[in-house]
């Protein structure tokens, strides 16, 4: 390349300076510049193909494309892991509920596997800024595998006791696996999106998310089901879908994807976040928290108690749940048509993000003062017992419907507010905040279920949706100081 570079100095200096008498010249050089210029337009082809895909920050079609294939891999592993993520849930709860764990003794059970969501997505950008996704992605597999074989050592002959301390450290397991796994899922997304295209970025979070949640939904009905056979035969089935997504991402995912400088990693510049992601990540807490408040461990209950609840068989409450999960992630998938359209929006901002926010405590208001009411009399006819489901199913829609549209506005807008080279520690630092509300729902709706519905369940089950609502709109507030336009880079104090 230096030879061809001195040729073409030389040539431009004679051009420059030539006079008449250099015309007689031309003949000879002419072949020179020809053969000159053949070699110099191919090793200008080859710098110029190398420097664009090095340098240029908005992919091109060629590039976007080429990302396509780690997309499809981190994708589809991203779904197996939730089906995993889901049906071990519904196993655990159903599992608990049989060996007449409370509802306060189920919710410390899962109490380790919130807390390492909350400890592990901080850690998991880092990891992934540093070594990379499909590390984090490989490790999250591994580790799920690892949750589930704990479990078949879980045996009627333990005490309460014995099952609650080690349970809750399988579960551990499964909480850091999750959360090193949606690393990849929700970073992945901006690897095919140029950096102008916001709306097809909105699309494919939206849809990405939404197609995760559903199949979460399958993993729960699939785990009650699997129950009724025998719950030997549905961990199998749980491993044995981790192992089919493992291979893909060993042999199918370079090892430097999503990987950054390790002098630009530290724990200090993951929790130094921008003022958009530091408050849309307190937002989050309390989003989660409201669903958490009522839905995993207050909601089986009730739906299983044949005393002062509905009474149903496992199959369904699976069912019940998984048809939340499922709806839920459908609707998630058609958010950017519901919001871009209507409300010509493009792409959801601030005050979209509060307006929907709001809407969402029609949810458990409805829900709390239903339960409240006498229409959910046991002692009354079998007509009025019907009252009651159709009453709980439609609420839990209208929860859905709401919730949905929430959990993909914020999907999208964390990607949005990340700043490119801290992407994966933005994602991981916002789901942290995920994790917490997560927590910090499960912890106290296992507390309010059991404290207010000793003798009356559904008291315990109405205060839930109250508090469920507080938590609402507490997320709506924390979303009122989000900035439009140009993101502050100023670290919220």
């Amino acid at each position: 390349m230096d030879n061809d570079a001195k040729r073409i100095f030389q040539l431009t200096r004679k051009e420059m300076g030539k006079t008449p008498a250099d015309d007689d010249s031309k003949s000879a050089l002419r072949k020179d510049d020809d053969e000159d210029a053949q070699r110099t337009t191919t090793t200008t082809r080859r710098i110029t193909t190398t420097a664009d895909v090095a340098r240029t920050p908005t992919p091109s079609k060629k590039l976007t494309s080429h990302a396509l294939f780690p997309f499809a891999i981190i994708s589809i592993s991203y779904i197996l892991f939730t089906i995993t993520d889901g049906a071990v849930r519904m196993v655990v709860v159903l599992h608990a509920y049989s060996k007449s764990f409370t509802a306060m003794e189920l919710a410390i059970v899962f109490t380790l596997y919130e807390l390492m969501g909350v400890v592990t997505n901080l850690i998991a950008g880092i990891m992934g800024a540093r070594w990379g996704i499909r590390m984090t992605l490989l490790i999250g597999l591994a580790l799920q595998i690892g949750g589930l074989g704990m479990l078949f050592a879980w045996t009627d002959e333990w005490s309460k006791t014995k099952a609650m301390v080690y349970v809750t450290a399988a579960q551990a397991l499964c909480g850091i696996a999750k959360d090193l796994t949606k690393l990849g899922g929700k970073t992945v997304t901006k690897l095919v999106t140029p950096d102008e295209k916001q709306n097809r970025l909105f699309v494919l979070v939206s849809g990405l998310t939404g197609l995760k949640n559903s199949f979460k939904g399958v993993g729960y009905f699939l785990g009650a089901w699997l129950l009724t056979i025998s719950y030997e035969t549905s961990l199998i089935v749980m491993i044995a879908l981790i192992a089919i997504a493992f291979p893909f991402g060993f042999f199918g995912l370079q090892k430097d994807l999503g990987r950054v400088g390790k002098e630009n990693v530290t724990l200090k510049k993951a929790l130094t976040q921008n003022r958009n992601t530091k408050y849309l990540s307190l937002s989050r807490v309390f989003l989660f928290g409201s669903r958490d408040l009522w839905f995993e461990i207050p909601l089986p209950y009730f739906l299983r108690d044949s005393v002062g609840g509905v009474g149903w068989p496992r199959s369904a409450v699976g069912a019940m749940l998984a048809g939340y999960i499922i709806v839920y992630g459908q609707l998630q998938s058609w958010t950017p048509q519901m919001v871009l359209k209507p409300l010509k929006q493009s792409p959801p901002n601030k005050r979209v993000a509060v307006l929907w926010n709001i809407l969402l405590v029609l949810g458990p208001l409805f829900l709390g003062a239903c339960i409240s009411t006498d229409v959910f009399d046991t002692n009354s006819s079998e007509n009025h017992e019907n009252v009651q489901i159709v009453l709980v199913v439609l609420g839990i829609a209208l929860f859905a419907f709401l919730f949905a549209v929430n959990s993909a506005i914020h999907s999208y807008l964390v990607v949005k507010y990340a700043e490119g080279n801290k992407l994966s520690m933005s994602v991981g630092y916002y789901y942290m905040a995920n994790a917490f509300g997560r927590l910090f729902g499960t912890i106290l709706s296992g507390a309010i279920y059991t404290a207010f519905g000793g003798d009356d369940v559904k008291t315990g089950f109405a205060v839930c949706f109250w508090a469920s609502s507080a938590s609402v709109l507490l997320s709506a507030y924390f979303e009122m100081f989000l900035e439009d336009g140009e993101m502050s880079t100023t670290p919220a104090v």
